[in-house]
């Protein structure tokens, strides 16, 4: 140890920014705070730097760590997410009693942290999933803190994690999500929701640059404007401030030199990926891991460019008119992009029987986060208003707030067609609107077909149970007897000599 101030109350290993960040908001609360890097010259410089800041304990072993620790021992893990987590784990656990916890606060797949906390059970140590949202800054200020696993591992350091968080009118903005993996799950779903966030404000820039024709400082003043009315958020207030910066080297807006290729760590893609299981239609957010992608592809986009024809540059509308209807369209976008991901969480508990506060996270994502802002207070609101409402667009605020805007929503989407600017969640996000919003859709043609091709049946509107058409044979309708074929034997309930369902009904994913 290169200091010692007896036991510490709590530890972090991993002193990259984000867990340094983490340690001395811990230790600047008066929290005696041992520390720990697996390279120790990082260490000993953060002791160096920072060690005045707080109670700091600096240990060079894991063994000096984790000797420096009152009981129960209380671990937060800040590296890497995979293999660099389980690392720590499989080093810390012949070192600990039972009844220890270790907490991993970086961004890992909840999966992982479902088999980390049975893993960990067996061998008598409490695992928790933290969710810590607000970046470098936020680490050091105070994030937003959604924190899973034992309850009784959460009661043991409730006191330094809500110390620790942003606080809004008062509460902070941390509470216990729920068992296992929920608390990555509810991480994983705000950083879908913080894709789609951005991907609807870059949509929002490329419209008003090459339809309206503004220039990126033009613009910034724009986004401030917003910023001041219902799309208030920490992620309009950094719009305008990186439109507004002027590059050094060229003395135009540094947005102008930056490379159009935008990179992800996952976290969309896990989004999407989870949504694609529970059955979650998930536009907004999976359309803007889509069109990172699509960024990635920057030398075919050059090639394409020069290739593939599009419609003649020209302005769509009135520009004044346009700023408005692209502002609503925004607001809209957003709250669709919102409903789903809370329809997400809502699921996702369901299946995992992880008893969310839906509430609770819109609460607690008001300050810290990335995606902060005036809108969560209505979500809250909502879900104290509605309790366990299936959709937040059935919420009367949000519905009269996308009724008013559809028709600048629909405007927008055309003058983006009509000028090819791709806006690929402004337009999925208006379609799943019109499809929620309809009471019967063509999905009836898509049964028929399917029961055409792989006999997957298909219901009726006037009769009960699972029908099919012997399409091949001779044209005539026979009913399943309403069961699903068992999957064990493989028979079906289908009069002998009628074709044989493929599946009756769908259950998952199946060859069709």
């Amino acid at each position: 140890m290169t200091e010692s101030t007896g036991k510490s109350r709590i530890g972090v290993t991993g002193l990259a920014v984000m867990g340094a960040n983490l340690a001395r908001n811990i230790a600047r609360r008066g929290t005696p705070t041992a520390v720990h890097n697996r390279t120790t010259a990082k260490m000993t410089e953060f002791i160096k730097e920072y060690g005045d800041e707080g109670p700091f304990t600096g240990c060079e072993s894991v063994e000096d760590f984790v000797n420096a620790l009152e009981t129960p021992r209380r671990i937060i893990v800040m590296v890497k997410a995979g293999r660099p987590v389980d690392a720590v784990i499989e080093e810390l656990t012949p070192l600990l009693d039972e009844g220890d916890i270790i907490i991993d606060a970086g961004n890992s797949h909840f999966p992982d942290t479902v088999r980390r906390t049975e893993e960990c059970a067996a061998n008598g140590i409490r695992f928790m999933g933290i969710g810590v949202s607000g970046g470098e800054e936020g680490a050091l200020l105070g994030p937003s803190i959604m924190p899973g696993g034992d309850p009784s591992a959460y009661a043991e350091v409730e006191e330094v994690l809500t110390s620790i968080a942003a606080v809004v009118d008062g509460t902070p903005c941390c509470v216990h999500v729920g068992p296992g993996g929920a608390g990555h799950y509810v991480k994983m779903v705000h950083n879908g929701i913080e894709y789609a966030d951005i991907q609807l404000i870059a949509e929002a820039y490329d419209l008003l640059t090459h339809v309206a024709g503004l220039d990126a400082p033009a613009i910034a003043k724009i986004f401030e404007e917003w910023n001041s009315g219902d799309l208030d958020s920490f992620l309009i207030e950094i719009t305008a401030k990186v439109l507004a910066k002027t590059d050094e080297k060229t003395g135009g807006p540094l947005v102008d030199v930056i490379v159009d290729q935008a990179e992800q760590k996952g976290t969309g893609t896990w989004t999407a990926v989870d949504a694609l299981g529970l059955g979650i239609p998930l536009t907004g957010i999976t359309e803007a891991v889509f069109a990172r992608g699509l960024s990635a592809l920057r030398d075919e986009r050059k090639k394409a460019s020069t290739t593939l024809s599009g419609p003649a540059p020209g302005q769509g509308a009135d520009r004044d008119d346009l700023v408005e209807d692209i502002r609503l369209a925004l607001y809209a976008s957003k709250v669709v992009a919102y409903a789903q991901g809370f329809a997400q969480m809502r699921a996702a508990s369901e299946a995992n029987d992880w008893d969310l506060d839906l509430g609770a996270m819109a609460t607690i994502w008001r300050g810290g986060c990335i995606i902060r802002a005036r809108f969560l207070n209505r979500i809250r609101d909502a879900y104290a208003e509605h309790g366990d409402v299936e959709n937040l667009l059935m919420v009367p605020y949000f519905t009269d707030a996308v009724a008013n805007a559809q028709d600048a929503w629909r405007r927008v989407v055309v003058v983006a067609t009509e000028q090819g600017v791709a806006i690929p969640a402004f337009s999925s996000s208006l379609s799943y609107y019109d499809g929620y919003r309809r009471e019967r859709g063509p999905a009836n043609l898509i049964q028929g077909l399917r029961d055409f091709f792989g006999a997957h049946t298909y219901k009726r509107t006037d009769a009960e149970g699972y029908w099919h058409t012997r399409w091949s044979q001779d044209g005539t309708e026979v009913a399943s007897g309403g069961q699903p074929r068992s999957e064990a034997s493989g028979s079906t309930s289908l009069p002998a000599g009628t074709d044989t369902p493929a599946s009756e009904p769908d259950t998952g994913p199946k060859a069709e």
